[in-house]
């Protein structure tokens, strides 16, 4: 296809401006060889995982496709251990251990670090063609050792602010993050109160502010959310939640069932999982923790939630599992990675030719 703007396919190598979303926990090599097979930009979720598991996810994806593929890590500031915050913490989760005989409540403890030298070091022994982050940048020397390899930078911005700060720190191209996507969002300037803004006041926004190609994300699921951000400026999409129910991807069953009996009026932001707000697909644990205001430091709180979720995936329920899915997952289908590649290309075709 004859992209209209071929800024994102020049500079990433691909077919489709199209980012499969680098989902923590979700995303698996063979989505992301579907993925860029397809023709898109084919990602891994690297945030959760130990360098020895980058480093076998990298070799098996190299292995199935000689197409771009994009590693994705966490940036967020160290956290801070406060002995009150886990004490309440403890205190409003033990409810749910005690619903599921899990004992007392686990101490909350950092799980998996900020990108780091050593992680870095992982990275470019996998000779990447593209790397992203979420919540910022690593330090200078890191971006600039990522950027004598030849290697993209993808990042995320919720603001024109956050956009103008990254394409100033090194991001070759910013993924303009709406309130609607799914997940952790991305912030990490001072807001000053002020609410994320939705994808269509925000894409336009970062546009007029940089100059590298920018990127939308956030309740977009179909050709028309594809269309709908190129003439907002955009120089591609990225999509996740379209990716949540193939069978590539490696979240629990009770997640994918989850989200294709899934409306997109039944999402909501919440911090009680991770200890920094992420949008979930609603159920019994997310209302009742929409109460609590005050919660550990990110990623510090999954060590005490994880065996909540782990016991009501095992059930079957979903009561109290991260549901992690945007405002579109309305229209989320159950299909393969290429065929949602497939499909979105071919209805964006259809409304930018007809």
């Amino acid at each position: 296809m004859n992209w209209p703007d071929k800024r994102l396919c020049d500079l990433l190598k691909i077919d489709h401006p199209i980012v499969q979303a680098p989902m923590a926990g979700a995303t698996s090599p063979d989505m992301a060889i579907a993925a860029a097979n397809a023709g898109a930009l084919g990602s891994l979720g690297c945030a959760l995982q130990a360098a020895d598991q980058v480093v076998a996810d990298a070799s098996a994806a190299r292995a199935g496709t000689n197409r771009t593929l994009n590693y994705n890590f966490f940036v967020h500031r160290s956290p801070v251990d406060d002995p009150a915050k886990t004490a309440a913490a403890k205190a409003v989760l033990k409810p749910w251990y005690d619903m599921f005989g899990l004992g007392e409540p686990a101490e909350p403890r950092e799980t998996h670090r900020t990108f780091d030298q050593a992680m870095c070091d992982v990275l470019l022994d996998q000779r990447p063609n593209v790397v992203s982050f979420h919540f910022g940048l690593p330090n200078a020397k890191l971006v600039q050792q990522i950027k004598d390899k030849e290697c993209k930078i993808l990042t995320s911005a919720t603001s024109a602010a956050e956009a103008v700060w990254l394409e100033q720190n090194g991001a070759d191209a910013i993924i303009s993050q709406g309130y609607e996507a799914g997940g952790h969002n991305g912030w990490f300037l001072p807001r000053n109160g002020a609410d994320l803004a939705g994808t269509m006041a925000l894409v336009p926004r970062i546009v007029d502010a940089v100059n590298v190609p920018v990127i939308a994300a956030g309740g977009i699921a179909d050709g028309r959310g594809i269309a709908a951000a190129l003439m907002l400026g955009a120089a591609g999409v990225q999509i996740g939640t379209a990716f949540l129910a193939t069978p590539e991807c490696q979240s629990h069953d009770v997640h994918k069932s989850a989200v294709i009996a899934a409306t997109g009026d039944d999402t909501m932001h919440t911090a009680a999982f991770s200890g920094r707000a992420a949008r979930t697909i609603t159920n019994p644990y997310a209302r009742e923790m929409a109460k609590v205001i005050d919660w550990p430091d990110f990623p510090l709180l999954n060590a005490a939630t994880a065996p909540i979720r782990a016991a009501t995936a095992k059930d079957g329920s979903g009561a109290g599992f991260a549901l992690w899915a945007g405002q579109a997952v309305g229209l989320a289908r159950a299909e393969t990675t290429s065929e949602v590649i497939e499909r979105l290309v071919a209805e964006t075709k259809a409304l930018l030719y007809r």
